[in-house]
């Protein structure tokens, strides 16, 4: 029997649980005490733990070895992004496959990341950490503002602050205080953000799926806006091109097998920067949006790859489609809005959250993708938009 560990600070992964089960693995899933209650697929999960508020490493470590005495564990996997150091804890202490904590740092330390994707010959803007005053100093007048400051350990846009001077910089700093060290600055590159999503098997990209955000995530999160992505067109110069830095960078970071989250800016000479890598499935609805065009789902095919391993077998990509999606979010004004008149049959997927609105248009053909996509764009704003501060911390 194959039995896999999986970890989750954040209500995620149905799908993943839900295929290793039909695989005919044993799942184990540990959450945090704030969960117990949330919508998992508890006919799929064999042990269901929750670790109490204020657990730490040790805790977790304890807990987890205590488990192996009567399980035998074969695959650790983090379901959110901020499990992947716990994961690889884990992994180096019961001695078992998948990454450890030297290569999770490259996934999680954006300052790593960079270091490791520039020296696999990725292009990535100019960067620094924040030690000596001399070297910051030193990149300001080497690189004309602005200049954005990252935490390392943050997902997406969370926390990124945008400064133009060196007095802006170092008073960012002062207020950053003992947690400034835990921050880069770096270039800011103007330019559309796209995003490939991968699987990767045996040390190669084998499935992988391009899109351009109609906004960066950025600017949507501190200046407000609708969340939409799109499939490239596929074939396209930017397409080809942003496939291309995908694959030269998932051969840069070293990845052996899994899922990718990568980002990437196009400047106007038609350059792909290296923006962030995540060992991990995309948010905000990216999974289903790949679905509706190719028919891979990523959770599953993550747990496809994770089962087989275990078992040593190969993994195969399915057959896949090569039509074309779009999702688009909002912030709604109402608590549960209708988006029942949004009713074109290229319309296959529907959002229900409180207080969100949002859908998933696909078509095999591009240009009415684009069409239907503005058209909603617009009704949107009229219908249901709302707008919230940037959060300084992730909330999903």
């Amino acid at each position: 029997m194959t039995t896999i560990l999986c970890l989750a600070s954040y209500e995620k992964g149905a799908d993943f649980l839900r295929e290793c089960q039909r695989l005919g693995a044993r799942v184990h899933l540990v959450t945090v005490e704030k969960l117990r209650d949330a919508d998992w697929p508890r006919d799929a999960i064999h042990g269901f733990w929750r670790m109490p508020d204020g657990f730490g490493r040790h805790d977790i470590l304890n807990a987890v070895s205590w488990l192996a005495r009567t399980e035998r564990i074969q695959r650790i996997v983090a379901l959110d992004e901020f499990d992947l150091e716990m994961a690889a804890a884990l992994r180096e202490h019961l001695r078992l496959p998948g990454m450890g904590e030297s290569e999770t740092r490259f996934f999680r330390d954006k300052l790593a990341m960079r270091e490791r994707a520039r020296a696999g010959g990725v292009l990535v803007p100019p960067f620094t950490g924040i030690f000596h005053r001399d070297d910051l100093h030193q990149f300001m007048r080497d690189n004309a503002p602005p200049w954005l400051i990252k935490p390392r350990t943050e997902a997406s846009a969370v926390g990124i602050r945008k400064v133009a001077t060196p007095d802006e910089v170092f008073a960012a700093l002062e207020e950053l205080g003992d947690r400034q060290s835990f921050h880069l600055l770096e270039g800011f590159i103007t330019g559309d953000v796209y995003h490939v999503d991968s699987i990767v098997s045996d040390g190669r990209v084998v499935f992988g799926e391009a899109h351009r955000y109609s906004a960066p995530p950025f600017q949507v999160m501190h200046r407000g806006g609708l969340f939409s992505t799109r499939t490239l067109v596929r074939g396209a110069e930017e397409d080809v091109g942003v496939r291309r830095a995908n694959e030269v960078l998932a051969a840069a970071m070293g990845v052996r097998r899994g899922v990718l989250h990568s980002e990437f800016i196009r400047d106007d000479q038609g350059h792909f920067w290296f923006v962030e890598t995540a060992a991990r499935v995309g948010g905000a609805n990216i999974v289903e949006t790949v679905e509706a065009a190719t028919g891979v789902n990523l959770w599953r095919e993550w747990a496809r790859l994770e089962v087989l391993a275990a078992r040593a077998e190969p993994y195969t990509v399915p057959a896949t489609r090569t039509d074309y999606a779009a999702v688009l979010i909002s912030l709604a004004r109402q608590e549960w809005p209708d988006t029942s008149s949004y009713d074109a049959p290229e319309v296959v997927w529907r959002m229900q959250k409180r207080h969100h609105a949002g859908l998933i248009v696909a078509s095999a053909d591009p240009a009415r993708l684009d069409s239907l996509l503005t058209l909603y764009m617009e009704r949107f704003y009229q219908d249901f938009y709302a707008s919230m501060p940037a959060p300084d911390k992730p909330i999903a």
